[in-house]
């Protein structure tokens, strides 16, 4: 351990754009949409009034926004609703990541739960459901069954019941696997939209004709119905002439991370052998 040497610190965002920079010329933007939700961006020196490092060429460097923690201030207080407030209130850090509370996988099949749990507990969903139900414990509605259910394509539910049936729920409807399956489509669309409004953002800022958006998580990758969405709904909100292309980028940070660390040595070595 003693002969490791520390060259970089990077995290997964700015690895997943440096990923993906390194064949596309055209990323500017690197965006985490997994377990945790946050972006990373190019912007020119002349705009960062805090950096105190060379000025030497291309004169850009990586902001990482940590948009997770927007609407900490309550600036979304707006659009939060009563499950995403119980939520917050029962997790780890209250008051905090309130964005990402919004988006990431962390929190989405919880937030699926409680509204379930709320339609079950107002006799309007599962009748007579067990009390003892699963449904009813914290953090059991897992993120990959919004995925799954939503990979429905028919009448049939296949996986919506199978989802039912390993939370121990009985006797439900046809109806009862169409509200669950509208339930899961209304938030992780609503995180879809959220993530869009912070990268129509970025791209209206940078105001380039043309750039990649570099994506990796396992929600991005997994679930049917994210990139689609996000595409329609960045469309919508960015200004006029501007095109995009969100991209996977597999392993992203990974990858980023390496070069980093190899562009880092590189430098470090050229700087030992001037001196």
């Amino acid at each position: 351990i003693n002969s490791v040497e520390v060259v970089a610190v990077v995290n997964d965002a700015v690895g997943t754009l440096m990923s993906a920079a390194h064949s596309d010329r055209q990323c500017e933007i690197g965006l985490i949409l997994g377990t945790g939700c946050n972006a990373c961006y190019m912007e020119s020196l002349e705009n960062v009034g805090l950096w105190e490092g060379d000025r030497d060429h291309p004169n850009q460097v990586i902001i990482n926004t940590e948009w997770g923690a927007f609407g900490d201030n309550g600036c979304l207080d707006f659009i939060r609703t009563e499950y995403d407030r119980e939520l917050d209130n029962f997790s780890i850090n209250p008051g905090k990541q309130i964005m990402e509370k919004m988006i990431s996988g962390m929190y989405m099949g919880e937030i699926v739960r409680l509204a379930l749990e709320r339609l079950a507990m107002d006799e309007l969903l599962f009748s007579g459901i067990d009390k003892e139900s699963e449904l009813f414990i914290r953090g059991r509605f897992y993120t990959k069954y919004v995925s799954e259910v939503e990979s429905d394509n028919d009448e049939f539910f296949r996986n919506t019941k199978q989802v039912l049936d390993e939370l121990g729920i009985e006797n439900y409807t046809s109806d009862d696997c169409k509200i669950v399956k509208y339930v899961c489509t209304l938030v992780s669309a609503r995180a879809a939209f959220l993530s869009s409004a912070g990268i129509a953002t970025l791209i209206n800022r940078l105001k380039k004709k043309s750039m990649t958006i570099a994506i990796d998580g396992s929600l991005y990758r997994f679930h049917p119905r994210f990139h689609n969405l996000m595409v329609l709904k960045i469309k919508e909100l960015v200004n006029p002439g501007h095109k995009f292309k969100l991209t996977l980028s597999h392993d992203g940070s990974g990858k980023g991370a390496a070069l980093v660390a190899a562009v880092a040595t590189r430098l470090l070595d050229k700087k030992q052998v001037a001196e």
